[in-house]
C-alpha cells in the first residue's frame, strides 16, 4: 500500500504550472488535496467554505469530490493569485470566487456550512470559534499545514503550537491531528 492519489483534478497540473509561474509555492499537496476530494463526496448536495483559496488547487480537490448539487464559497485575499484559480475553475456554476479577507468575510458569513477546509489564519489561528459557529452540526473542518513548511515565516510556529493546545478543549469539535501529508486536522463540529 502506498499513499499516492490514485486520481487527479483535470485542471490541477495547468493551476500548479499556472502557480509556480506567479511565484506562489502555497498550494495544498496531493496528499492532502486527495483526502479533501474523499471528505467532500461525503456530503452530497453540501455547502462548502474554503479560507485562503490560493490558486485553486484545493479547489480543484474540492469540486472533484463534490456532488454536481453541492456548492463550494472559497475566498481569498490575493485577486492576483485568485485569479488563476478563476481562470481554471470559473467556469464551475458550483464554486463561488470570493475576493476578500477572511478575518471580514468571518464577520458577515451566514451558515450553515457542511464542510469547512481553512489553509490560511482566520479560522484556524484567528476567530475559530466564529467559523465553527456557521458550520452546521456534523461539518468537516479540515485544516492543513500544521508540520514546518519551507514557506513560514519564522514567527509562525508558536502559532501552530498555539492551536493544537487549545484544539482538545474546544468543546464542540472532535479533531484527529495526523501527522500525514503537511501534516493536517481533520474534525467534526458536534
Amino acid at each position: 500500500m502506498h499513499d499516492a492519489p490514485t486520481f487527479r483534478p483535470l485542471e490541477l497540473d495547468a493551476i500548479l504550472a499556472d502557480a509556480h509561474r506567479a511565484g506562489f509555492a502555497m498550494s495544498c499537496e496531493d496528499r492532502t488535496g486527495s483526502l479533501l476530494a474523499t471528505l467532500a463526496a461525503s456530503k452530497p448536495g453540501g455547502r462548502f467554505v474554503e479560507l485562503g483559496s490560493g490558486a485553486g488547487a484545493g479547489s480543484a480537490w474540492l469540486a472533484s469530490g463534490m456532488s454536481p448539487d453541492a456548492h463550494l464559497t472559497t475566498v481569498e485575499l490575493d485577486p492576483g493569485v485568485q485569479a488563476i484559480a478563476r481562470r481554471h475553475l470559473g467556469h464551475d456554476p458550483r464554486i463561488e470566487f470570493v475576493t476578500a479577507d477572511a478575518d471580514t468575510w468571518l464577520t458577515e458569513a451566514t451558515g450553515p456550512f457542511d464542510f469547512a477546509y481553512v489553509d490560511c489564519r482566520p479560522g484556524k489561528y484567528l476567530r475559530l470559534a466564529d467559523l465553527l459557529a456557521i458550520l452546521a452540526p456534523g461539518a468537516l473542518y479540515v485544516v492543513d499545514d500544521m508540520l514546518p513548511q519551507a514557506t513560514w515565516p519564522d514567527d509562525h510556529q508558536p502559532r501552530v503550537d498555539a492551536f493544537m493546545e487549545q484544539l482538545p478543549e474546544v468543546p464542540n469539535v472532535r479533531a484527529t491531528p495526523m501527522r500525514w501529508a503537511s501534516g493536517l486536522v481533520v474534525a467534526a463540529r458536534v
